[in-house]
């Protein structure tokens, strides 16, 4: 089974619903001290009939290979990737156009915690990610994403450039992020069905992947190093795609393909 550990991944992981809890083993020390934020917890536990435990703070410790626990181990069912169909097939949200967020061998499960709670922040509608070359939906992702891993709906592939086709066909434009793209990536109009992809935090997009992007965005940068940590750059071009989504006006999907030619890598 899997471990999540701390209040609030613990928290958001019975609120969510998304995944079967098995039991929840609480530290008897912090059990007998209580406080508001476990007695939370503890309610949800029992109103969502999920088995409470008591073990030592050490026996949480061995459970979460961590003492950053917070008194608190919740053990679930392995997690069920979804399809990208089911991401494919989902209606849009109230923009009118889907966004989703690629993931090409970000292998810091700390990186990817922090993206998982961008994507959660600023509306992306799915996140794909590899079987391989990628960092496992840990507790450490659990915990760096603040629990929003537990909300975000994400679906594994086999070959992430094959999904990206199929993205394509289902008229998804593939927005990858580069040092060396053009133009700035608050110059591309994120007012149609969008999916950026991010590259692993040393090498960036693996070379098929970026020949199969229709355009290649940039951040600038005014200092002296090239570019920012992945999770940063993520987040900083999400937040960008909700904020002209959500100020612009709303097109349809058809008028958006036939007004803005196809002139990426990838055409």
């Amino acid at each position: 089974m899997d471990v999540l550990y701390g209040l609030h991944p613990v928290e958001e992981a019975i609120r969510a619903g998304m995944r079967q809890l098995d039991h929840v083993s609480v530290a008897r020390e912090r059990e007998a001290r209580r406080d508001a934020r476990l007695d939370a917890v503890l309610d949800l536990c029992r109103a969502a009939g999920i088995r409470v435990n008591t073990e030592s703070r050490d026996q949480l410790t061995r459970h979460a290979k961590t003492d950053a626990h917070q008194g608190i181990v919740a053990f679930l069912r392995e997690r069920k990737f979804l399809a990208l169909e089911d991401l494919l097939n989902a209606p849009p949200g109230p923009t009118g156009f889907r966004f989703f967020l690629a993931l090409d061998g970000v292998e810091d499960p700390h990186n990817l915690g922090a993206l998982l709670r961008s994507a959660d922040g600023s509306g992306i509608d799915g996140v794909i990610v590899p079987e391989r070359r990628s960092a496992p939906l840990s507790a450490t992702v659990a915990k760096s994403s603040a629990g929003a891993s537990e909300h975000v709906r994400i679906a594994q592939v086999v070959n992430i450039t094959r999904a990206l086709e199929t993205m394509k066909k289902h008229n998804v434009w593939i927005v990858g992020l580069d040092e060396r793209g053009t133009p700035d990536y608050t110059d591309f109009d994120f007012r149609q069905d969008c999916c950026l992809v991010l590259g692993s935090e040393g090498s960036g997009l693996h070379e098929l992947v970026k020949r199969t992007c229709d355009h290649l965005l940039r951040i600038p940068m005014a200092g002296s190093v090239s570019s920012l940590n992945v999770s940063v750059a993520g987040a900083v071009v999400m937040y960008e795609a909700m904020r002209q989504r959500r100020s612009g006006a709303v097109q349809t999907p058809a008028a958006s393909k036939t007004q803005k030619p196809r002139k990426g890598l990838g055409s």
